[in-house]
């Protein structure tokens, strides 16, 4: 097992892909959350 299996690689980028789009939610809700609170 030298070779790094594909599967390793997408799982890496989907981890990845998915904090981002997780922390861009999060921002846009807390900004919504804090507009909406005033």
């Amino acid at each position: 097992m030298q070779e790094t299996s594909p599967t390793f690689i997408y799982t890496v980028a989907a981890v990845i892909v998915l904090h981002f789009i997780v922390g861009f939610v999060w921002l846009i809700y807390k900004m919504s959350s804090k507009k909406d609170k005033k």
